[in-house]
């Protein structure tokens, strides 16, 4: 049987490709099979690097914006260790449902929330575990739902009630933003103990500064079409879905971004090959984002890959590389004036209801005075 590799590339494939200036012959050599490895989990080699690219230590908060269906998400809880979060969040549940799987099967929950959300709105904090805020809880938070050790095994009419506020949900005209369905939380995630109004608190721009995430990945949904495995799937799936897969990657990079601590990593990657869905995205971000910088990916020195058109981004392909497809970009927010000027005066912002222009001048002019400029700062909106 000829393997799928070697097998001539669909003509609907082939137009797309042309379309997207990119040679079809990095699908065909004879030495281009992906490369999986297969330590505990399987994951394609090139997914993996963009997990590498991230440098999580231990103790970091990490968010990962497109979880399912998984491979990435272990790869991230089982370089975290034993400390630290990982919030992984997706829109499609039963696809997620196959990661908190993956995650069950493998025993690398422990530390891990995974939440059914659009990743383009999704503004929950990572939890960091302060039992002081828990012991000072009011009278009235004690009386609220709180989170039990979780379970697959839910009695039968916790699962009823579960089932009927998802029904109910449906029906209902929703007017303003759901909270994301949490459908999987770990012992040492933070989420056991703590009152459903806790969880759902979300963070300002303020907060974000200083309790935002350490790392955030965004592996954006895309066409899929530097996956050999994909390209296959569309056949059953038909050709005229290959553009409607596309959402808006631009949005998740924004929204992952404004998650980020000062200082923190994102990194945003695809499983394409085209332009328009890797450098083009890149650059009309970093116009939008002053504060947003590219990053080397020292990582990579070794790695059998190409330079992408933007310099400082990565190419993986299977001729290349014997993986599959995949486009990687490193960024760092270092504190743009306004998160900086924000930083420096904490204390100070803690105290004030309502900034007025004159307020800011006063407040910014010490500092100037100091030798640190801060006075084309904003404040976040």
């Amino acid at each position: 049987m000829e393997e799928p590799s070697k097998s001539p590339l669909p003509e609907a494939f082939l137009r797309f490709l042309q379309a997207n200036g990119i040679d079809p012959s990095i699908y065909i050599a004879s030495d281009s099979t992906p490369r999986y490895l297969r330590q505990i989990y399987g994951i394609d080699a090139a997914s993996g690097a963009a997990v590498s690219v991230l440098n999580i230590s231990p103790g970091d908060h990490v968010l990962d914006l497109c979880a399912a269906p998984g491979a990435k998400i272990c790869m991230i809880l089982d370089l975290l260790g034993d400390s630290g979060s990982v919030t992984g969040v997706d829109v499609a549940r039963h696809r997620l449902a196959a990661c908190r799987t993956m995650l069950q099967k493998y025993s690398l929950g422990d530390r891990c929330r995974l939440f059914v959300a659009d990743g383009t709105t999704f503004s929950l904090a990572p939890l960091r575990v302060d039992s002081r805020s828990r012991s000072c809880e009011s009278s009235f938070e004690e009386k609220d739902e709180r989170f039990r050790e979780w379970t697959s095994r839910r009695p039968w009419k916790e699962r009823k009630r579960a089932a009927k506020a998802r029904e109910t949900m449906s029906l209902q005209s929703v007017t303003t933003s759901e909270n994301p369905e949490l459908i999987f939380y770990g012992r040492h995630s933070g989420v056991v103990g703590l009152s459903k109004n806790k969880l759902y608190e979300t963070m300002s721009d303020l907060e974000v500064s200083s309790c935002g995430y350490d790392k955030v990945l965004v592996d954006a949904e895309c066409t899929h079409d530097g996956s050999v495995k994909h390209i296959q799937k569309f056949e059953n799936w038909g050709w005229t879905t290959l553009q409607r897969r596309v959402l808006d990657a631009l949005k998740l990079l924004r929204n992952g971004f404004r998650l980020l601590k000062v200082g923190g990593l994102l990194v945003y990657s695809t499983c394409s090959l085209t332009v328009a869905q890797n450098e083009d995205i890149v650059e009309q971000f970093l116009k939008e984002n002053a504060s947003a910088e590219l990053q080397e990916i020292n990582e990579a020195e070794e790695w059998p890959r190409k330079s992408g058109r933007i310099p400082k981004t990565l190419r993986f392909d299977p001729l290349t590389s014997q993986t599959s497809g995949l486009f990687v970009a490193k960024f760092t927010f270092w504190g743009a004036e306004n998160r900086l000027f924000v930083a420096a005066l904490q204390p100070r912002i803690s105290a004030v209801v309502c900034f007025t222009t004159f307020e800011y001048s006063k407040l910014a002019r010490p500092l100037h005075e100091n030798g640190r400029d801060f006075s084309s700062g904003i404040l976040p909106s």
